[in-house]
């Protein structure tokens, strides 16, 4: 291995990490009380897109329950993930003064007490979680159970994790914002983690009160990573200390070389970039990393830059790839067959798209999410905001409004075909009609950890979440192996 290798897979401060580390605002204060560095000082038009999907979720939520829809502008029920993005959205408004301190907590005081006064049990309907988890999507007006959806142990993590940023982030004296730290300690005592764990030690999908829990656990590599680390950092119903050593068992399938890079696998992106919106995987490693000179947060790079090297490339002949670039779990035009070019090519509506590294669950139809390459600036910062001028060059407001990027497009969907939802403009081809709010939150928090670190300051070094931060990557055998991981040792 290189130094230069060596550097990039341990967090040493290289160029390329300082700048995806956004430079010397890594450990920036918190709170009102704290020492704080200059953020970096974004581009215009990245600016402009950090303020717009703020917009998104401050426009969005509900005003009576504090709630954050699954899609926009059609809040048919809400997702719980958006609510963890939401909370964190709040926090970045009010550090960048798009709204006062006071209006922030206010409004996330609102979404605590909705989550916190919402009934729980093994009832089918009538509750909103169980055992301290929560249904996958809710009511926006009731925050009841929608219709038979699952009790989720990933969106009640990534809720979770957007609760405890808030709460990291709300240190005053104020009454509102004592109230959101204890609301946010009680909602995370009270989740039994213990409920979703298996036998074998891995955490399962969900649970359904008509049939028990799913049969499905999370294996392999994705975005699970996060439900382990708040499950093993919990301490009133914490996992087995060896459920992190189960899960490094499943993952071997997933390592191997993909268009020029050799990484842990997992198709869409944002199983790649969920769990690093809050934790800072920078200059750690596992045991599993370290075998391979390697940290999560260098794989999550060489799985941005794999992507980019197969629209460069371009094997399936799919129009504008090459400059614009991005696959992951997104809106899609629908179920759809056409010709293309002369290729037949089976579009779809909404699906997990992606390369074929690792879950072999992805296809390509020629759909571009915004979220995907803007969401690896971290990671990727050259690439990634070539990527948004780009597109805001080459489509304009076809794909870009008040709220930021529409979900997705197609440019290879055919001008005279109807698609199932959305609809088809001159340059972008088929547009989705709206928003994703598990789409929206990762660019605006990621375009935040690239311009001044908050977010990961937030969760991981804070003096009200970061104890129970640092518990579980411990547990989970994290050592520190670059300079950009010394927080672990506090």
């Amino acid at each position: 291995m290189s130094p230069s290798e060596f550097a990039s897979s341990t967090g040493q401060p290289s160029r390329r990490h300082i700048l995806a580390a956004g430079g010397a605002c890594a450990l920036i204060g918190a709170g009102r009380g704290r020492a704080e560095a200059a953020p970096l000082e974004l581009d215009p038009v990245l600016a402009d897109l950090h303020r717009r999907t703020f917009d998104y979720f401050w426009q969005s939520a509900d005003p009576d329950t504090g709630l954050h829809p699954d899609n926009w502008p059609n809040p048919d029920f809400c997702s719980v993930a958006s609510v963890g993005f939401g909370l964190t959205a709040n926090v970045i408004g009010a550090r960048s003064g798009y709204v006062s301190r006071a209006e922030a907590a206010s409004r996330s005081l609102l979404t605590l007490q909705t989550l916190w006064d919402a009934p729980q049990g093994p009832q089918v309907s009538g509750v909103s979680g169980y055992k301290g988890f929560f249904y996958h999507f809710l009511d926006m007006k009731t925050a009841l159970r929608f219709k038979t959806c699952e009790l989720s142990s990933v969106d009640t993590s990534l809720m979770m994790a957007g609760v405890l940023t808030c709460a990291a982030f709300f240190d005053g004296a104020t009454a509102d914002e004592t109230d959101i730290r204890r609301l946010a300690q009680a909602l995370y005592d009270r989740i039994d983690w213990t409920f979703m764990e298996r036998d074998s030690g891995l955490i399962s999908m969900g649970w359904h009160p008509e049939s028990g829990l799913i049969a499905r656990n999370w294996d392999r590599y994705n975005e699970g990573m996060l439900v382990y680390l708040l499950a093993l950092g919990s301490s009133t119903h914490p996992i087995r200390h060896e459920a992190w050593a189960n899960w490094i068992k499943t993952l071997p399938p997933c390592w191997g070389e993909n268009f020029g890079q050799t990484y842990l696998g997992f198709s869409p992106l944002f199983g790649h970039q969920y769990s690093h919106v809050w934790y800072d995987f920078r200059g750690i490693a596992d045991a599993f990393m370290r075998s391979h000179d390697s940290t999560y947060f260098d794989n999550s790079r060489k799985a941005t830059e794999a992507q980019h090297a197969y629209a460069l490339q371009n094997p399936g002949g799919f129009r504008d790839y090459g400059p614009v670039w991005g696959l992951t779990a997104c809106q899609g035009p629908g179920y759809i067959q056409a010709k293309v070019d002369g290729r037949k090519i089976q579009f779809n509506g909404y699906c997990a798209r992606g390369l074929q590294d690792g879950d072999n669950e992805s296809s390509d139809d020629g759909t571009i999410a915004p979220t995907a390459g803007i969401s690896s600036i971290v990671f990727t910062p050259e690439l990634s905001t070539a990527l948004v001028h780009t597109l805001r060059d080459r489509y304009g407001d076809e794909i870009y409004g008040d709220l930021g990027f529409v979900d997705a497009f197609n440019p290879s969907f055919p001008p005279d075909l109807k698609p199932e939802e959305g609809h088809v403009a001159p340059r972008a081809g088929w547009v989705a009609k709206g928003y994703l709010g598990i789409d929206q939150g990762p660019i605006l928090c990621m375009l935040e950890n690239y311009r001044s670190g908050l977010v990961w300051d937030l969760m991981c070094r804070s003096a009200f979440s970061g104890p129970g931060v640092r518990r579980a990557f411990r547990l989970a055998g994290f050592q520190t192996v670059g300079a950009q991981g010394a927080w672990l040792k506090a």
